[in-house]
């Protein structure tokens, strides 16, 4: 049986891997769970795992470095939200790189690759990671969204990847940020100051330091008994309330 571990900072992106890999290597036993790079190298001392899953950006330790500690132990797969690395995760013999967030049919190819590597040790890399290789290069050559283009928040204990368009909008207490679609809410921990400067200004107003809303979500506004104002939003109950600062948004309306 196969085995491996998963080295990631964010909890949620480490339970996401391990449910993914169930659904397409069943057989695949994870022996150990690291929260940076330094964990990671004392799990494959411990467990001489067959393959490491690793995340790049990790605190202390990076997955790069982590990587080039770990050697020709086990078979690396980079797990990562970015793509600017690549080039260099193939120099340092990974296996794959598979961009988050990691989808099942994009699992399902790496899962391929490394079954082959485990029957042919020391194999390598073969042509289908070479064109995949010179794929990314031109994704990375490629210019970037300017802005988010989708959140990733928590329900639960599960992590969804929310396109930003269907957010109604977003609401701050002092721990966390409420995502609010039509169907559900979700919780992440980024604040609304760090939002605003990431998403598009023409899609999301912020109305008051701790909201930002969908303009396509508003319905109109109104004013309460106490003179301030609030935005209706569509099909939802909820008044979010327009600092003064803000109310220049509204002029037009």
């Amino acid at each position: 049986m196969p085995t491996a571990i998963i080295a990631d900072d964010e909890r949620l992106m480490r339970d996401q891997l391990r449910m993914r890999l169930e659904q397409v290597w069943p057989e695949l036993e994870i022996v150990g769970e690291a929260k940076n790079g330094e964990e990671a190298v004392e799990l494959v001392s411990q467990h001489r795992p067959d393959l490491t899953f690793l995340d790049i950006r990790m605190p202390g330790k990076t997955g790069m470095e982590a990587a080039r500690e770990i050697g020709d132990r086990s078979q690396i797969v980079f797990v990562t939200a970015y793509d600017q690395y690549a080039v260099e995760a193939f120099e340092r013999g990974a296996v794959d790189y598979v961009l988050k967030p990691s989808e099942p049919e994009r699992l399902k190819v790496t899962v391929e690759r490394l079954k082959a590597r485990l029957d042919k040790p020391g194999a390598v890399v073969n042509d289908s990671v070479t064109a995949m290789l010179s794929q990314l290069a031109e994704k990375i050559a490629a210019p970037k969204p300017k802005h988010l283009q989708w959140i990733q928040a928590s329900i639960g204990s599960d992590l969804r990847m929310i396109p930003v368009e269907e957010i109604l909008f977003f609401r701050s207490d002092e721990k966390y940020t409420c995502v609010q679609t039509e169907k559900f809410e979700a919780l992440i921990r980024k604040p609304v100051r760090d939002l605003a400067d990431e998403l598009d200004p023409s899609l999301f107003w912020q109305i008051h330091r701790a909201t930002l809303v969908n303009v396509n979500a508003i319905e109109g506004v109104t004013r309460d008994i106490r003179g301030r104002h609030l935005v209706l939003v569509k099909g939802r109950p909820e008044k979010l309330e327009v600092s003064r600062s803000f109310l220049h948004l509204f002029k037009q309306m």
